[in-house]
């Protein structure tokens, strides 16, 4: 029974004792009946039934969202069958991008050093750049083996030790005094910083072409600073003539 049926139910029965009894009869004031009333509909009893605060919202937005696919289909083509069509395309282009592309990656970082806290000579690093190959662990192979490039240049003086040197610094700098060799440096930098901040996965063509380039530069005499020598031989022609 409703609060209002409970107070009226009342009033009435007042009203027939008050009229039993030749007495005027007795009416509740409207302000008190109203408060009454509201501490009657706020009791536990009356809400248990009621959504959640979650239920709520979600309901909320689901009808957003079925208030925006509504006004979505009635400017696309076709209707809604035109919208479902157009978001499965799309769909499926962001698929085939994913697919052909990967996951995105995080761009390498010209911050990060090239060697660790441990100093390991050349012959060390290519030792183990040779065991990781025979295991086909050619992520750790590359970076192995362009450590010990970098570690032999520095043996011979070619380069500087430094510490906190990056791959491609080491490529630019080796590359002024290994002109030839500029470019195969170059390459390999990117191939280190690809794998160990690019997240790629190396190859074993990969790391052929950089233990190539290790083994010529074994060999290899640098360029002294301020030297020519397309026309060093020119010279040395002309003095004998």
């Amino acid at each position: 029974m409703s609060l209002a049926g409970g107070v009226l139910t009342t009033a009435s029965a007042l009203s027939l004792t008050a009229r039993s009894a030749d007495e005027p009869p007795l009416t509740i004031p409207r302000d008190p009946a109203r408060e009454a009333a509201r501490r009657e509909l706020s009791k536990q009893m009356y809400h248990e039934h009621e959504p959640s605060w979650f239920q709520r919202a979600l309901d909320a937005f689901w009808a957003w969202v079925e208030d925006l696919f509504n006004s979505a289909s009635t400017v696309t083509p076709g209707g809604p069958l035109g919208l479902v069509v157009i978001i499965l395309v799309v769909v499926a282009v962001l698929g085939a991008l994913w697919w052909r592309l990967g996951t995105p990656r995080r761009q390498p970082t010209s911050s990060a050093a090239l060697f660790d806290d441990r100093p390991r000579s050349a012959a060390e690093h290519r030792s183990a750049a040779e065991a990781h190959a025979a295991q086909g662990h050619w992520n750790q192979a590359v970076q192995e083996r362009m450590r010990a490039i970098v570690r032999s240049l520095e043996e011979r003086a070619l380069l500087d030790v430094r510490p906190g040197r990056t791959a491609d610094e080491a490529a630019a700098e080796a590359g002024r005094s290994l002109p030839a060799h500029r470019d195969r440096l170059r390459a390999a930098a990117r191939d280190f910083d690809d794998v160990t901040y690019g997240g790629r996965t190396a190859t074993q063509q990969a790391y052929q072409r950089i233990g190539e380039l290790d083994r010529d530069l074994e060999s290899s005499k640098p360029q002294l600073a301020g030297s020519t020598p397309s026309t060093a031989p020119n010279a040395r022609q002309g003095a004998a003539e």
